[in-house]
């Protein structure tokens, strides 16, 4: 574990959340949407329409409201945009954040204290749409949150430095044809290093780039700690 994965684990014992602070972290269901998943072998979930289907499935079977997961995992959701296209371990398709699948217009919560650093909707095929970063310190040590897939006014009235308090309500998810024709959901990530990103940052990588990427975007759950395994 690197200096900056122990920063995120030791910051806080109990789980945060990044969505709606109303709804329990008892209401959440892991999902699998990796290739390894025999139940999508005859479902195309680049389609949001299938996609969508087979979420409701998982999540109204078990009574739930929230189905998370996705960080390192190889998916098929990608295989219809362009930009994703590769051959062998150039093909992007390794995600580098977790997805929160809910509702259109859920509330989205800022986990930690932070100022914006940068907002864009990218609006480009298989984009994340209006997308939020906000920046963060732990001591003199800067990292950055990323949130994906917005509503087009979760923009209106941002401006670069904006405080933004934990807790604070940031944003709402965004319908399907704003997020770029993805089932509604939250994509975050951290992310340590922008590299000079503004707006925007490879929420995908390929097999290829997946070391560097991995290095630079470490599991959003030893912040949070509100899916397994931190969940007692």
């Amino acid at each position: 574990m690197t200096f900056f994965e122990k920063l995120l684990l030791n910051h806080a014992k109990g789980p945060r959340t990044v969505l709606d602070s109303e709804i329990p972290i008892s209401n959440y269901i892991p999902i699998d949407l990796s290739i390894f998943n025999k139940e999508l072998e005859l479902l195309d979930v680049s389609n949001p329409k299938v996609c969508q289907e087979y979420i409701d499935k998982v999540v109204n079977y078990n009574s739930h409201k929230i189905a998370y997961g996705g960080y390192l995992e190889r998916r098929n959701l990608y295989k219809k945009s362009p930009g994703f296209v590769g051959k062998g371990d150039e093909e992007r398709n390794i995600h580098l954040g977790i997805d929160f699948w809910a509702t259109t217009g859920t509330k989205v919560i800022a986990p930690l204290e932070g100022v914006v650093h940068s907002f864009k909707n990218n609006a480009a095929s298989g984009d994340y749409g209006p997308t939020i970063i906000l920046r963060h310190e732990f001591g003199e040590e800067p990292f950055y949150t990323l949130y994906g897939h917005l509503s087009i006014e979760s923009l209106h009235g941002l401006h670069k430095n904006k405080e933004v308090n934990a807790g604070d309500v940031i944003a709402a998810l965004g319908e399907t044809e704003i997020n770029v024709n993805y089932a509604p959901h939250l994509h975050f990530q951290i992310i340590k290093d922008l590299g000079g990103h503004s707006g925007d940052y490879p929420g995908v990588c390929s097999q290829k780039d997946l070391d560097r990427y991995q290095k630079n975007c470490p599991d959003p759950n030893l912040l949070l700690k509100n899916t397994p395994p931190f969940v007692g």
